[in-house]
């Protein structure tokens, strides 16, 4: 059966169906668990009505997700184990993406029913380190505990763990600055079944539209990096390798590694690497949790960076690769580009011109391999949208009446908001996923503090114990279904 211009065997049909299913799914979870936060103010407060308020920040979700950079896509790739990402097409491959999928949907999808705004971020991440965990029981050559990126984990646990922390401080901050500066009582009244004045309502719908924005900048990227992998793993003659890049990008990419596996040659003097099989081997190793170094890495850099120069020289268009040289060319230049970038945070590239040659291909070999199409952008954004349609009122009467002891006020709802607003902003330039759930949920509770409306205890810890135990019930989860996936899709389906 041919699809997107390959021919796949229809086992392989069905996989990418459920798979590019699964993965709208998840995003669709996510609009109506995640993304209800961005709509909870407007709505409670009477700004918006509910199917006014859905559509708004829907469609600024769209705006968001077509707009995004997919840094914080192949962030959250980055802590796979790289043979899984390598080899999404085998079946340890389309194991770990039902396996992660599933379990985070499981997850969101009962915190959700309970009314707990937990993290769909802290749900994904746990079920890519729970994959992660039971492959390096499977997988040969691996240590229990080596088939997690730790070093990148610990870089997305740091933001995940802060942006609360910001969330509740500085939205009590800033509802103190408001209080301070704007005297009018109107701003600091709980809802009471009318829309409020004009200009606060003004103010609110703003505060939507940027957590909406900033939520599809963020959020929905996750769920593009899961198609890109699904694609890039079951149909890699058309998705392996950006075929639309320019005729000057894919000759800067040559030149510039032939010049950088010069420079390599003279870290490893004497060492030959022969094949570029036995090199992406050894990039592989060094790419592995805890791995140093070695003259033999610096040689792999330097083999692979010449076949890339000589498979890139002279063609004015990837589509002049062969199908099989396209998804050979992938595995190069990602595992050039991952190396030099540990190499590089490392501080093993002393000299400032080799800093410099080896910073500017990765950038270039990134824009080759980490690239996601419009239409890849506009289903996951119709799927966040759908989903905030549909289950925004459980999470919604959360955030408005069970965080404080009084209901919340305009004035709260617009700080948190814009707080909230201003942390997934940054956030999405450093290409880090945070949560949008619990910097909004964190910032109306410091507005509570600040307003000392008190705490209801009750749904705090109940907030709190859904944010502590997802990350470990989502490794279980993903553990344990990938092990079972993995035996099904390998001994009951039969795909190697």
């Amino acid at each position: 059966m041919e699809i997107f211009g390959q021919t796949l065997p229809f086992a392989y049909v069905v996989f990418l169906c459920l798979a590019l299913g699964l993965a709208l799914a998840f995003e669709f979870v996510n609009g109506f668990h995640d993304t209800a936060n961005a709509v909870a103010t407007v709505i409670y407060t009477h700004t918006l009505k509910p199917t006014y308020a859905v559509i708004w920040s829907g469609c600024w979700n769209l705006i968001g997700v077509l707009t995004s950079s997919g840094m914080v896509a192949f962030s959250i790739l980055a802590l796979l184990p790289v043979e899984l990402v390598l080899n999404v097409g085998s079946g340890a491959g389309f194991a770990m993406v039902f396996s992660l999928l599933i379990s985070a949907i499981i997850w969101n999808v009962g915190t959700w029913y309970f009314g707990l705004p937990a993290s769909s971020s802290h749900t994904l991440i746990g079920s890519i380190m729970g994959v992660g965990l039971a492959n390096s029981l499977f997988a040969k050559g691996y240590v229990f505990g080596e088939g997690v990126n730790w070093d990148k984990a610990k870089d997305v646990g740091t933001a995940l763990l802060v942006s609360p922390l910001v969330g509740f401080c500085a939205s009590a901050l800033l509802f103190l600055l408001i209080k301070a500066m704007i005297k009018n009582p109107e701003l600091y009244k709980s809802p009471e079944g009318k829309a409020p004045p004009l200009w606060i309502r003004g103010l609110l719908v703003l505060t939507c539209t940027g957590v909406s924005f900033s939520h599809g900048s963020n959020d929905g990227q996750k769920g593009m990096g899961l198609i890109m992998l699904i694609l890039i793993g079951i149909i890699p003659a058309t998705f392996a390798v950006n075929l639309d890049a320019n005729q000057t990008l894919i000759q800067n990419i040559a030149t510039n590694s032939q010049t950088l596996s010069s420079q390599m040659d003279r870290h490893s003097p004497g060492v030959a690497m022969a094949g570029g099989e036995m090199a992406n081997q050894e990039l592989s190793n060094y790419l592995k949790p805890g791995a140093k170094v070695t003259d033999r890495t610096f040689a792999a850099i330097a083999t692979d960076c010449r076949e890339i120069s000589a498979v890139l020289d002279g063609k004015k268009s990837l589509n002049e690769l062969t199908p099989d040289q396209r998804r050979d060319l992938r595995t190069q230049l990602y595992l050039a580009s991952e190396t030099l970038g540990k190499a590089k945070k490392q501080n093993l590239l002393t000299d400032d011109a080799e800093k410099k040659e080896a910073g500017d291909l990765k950038t270039n070999m990134d824009k080759l391999t980490k690239f996601i199409p419009v239409w890849v952008k506009v289903a996951v954004a119709f799927a966040l949208g759908l989903g905030t349609m549909i289950g925004w009122k459980r999470i919604v009467v959360t955030v408005g009446e069970k965080i404080g002891k009084s209901h919340l006020t305009y004035g709260q709802g617009a700080a948190a908001e814009m707080v909230a607003w201003a942390t997934i902003q940054a956030a999405d330039i450093y290409g880090l996923p945070v949560s949008t759930t619990h910097v909004l949920s964190s910032g109306i509770a410091g507005t509570m503090a600040a307003n000392k409306s008190g705490l209801q205890t009750e749904t705090l810890r109940n907030i709190l114990l859904a944010w502590v135990l997802t990350l470990p019930v989502c490794i279980l989860l993903g553990a344990g279904l990938f092990s079972f996936s993995l035996n099904v899709v390998l001994n009951v389906l039969g795909v190697r």
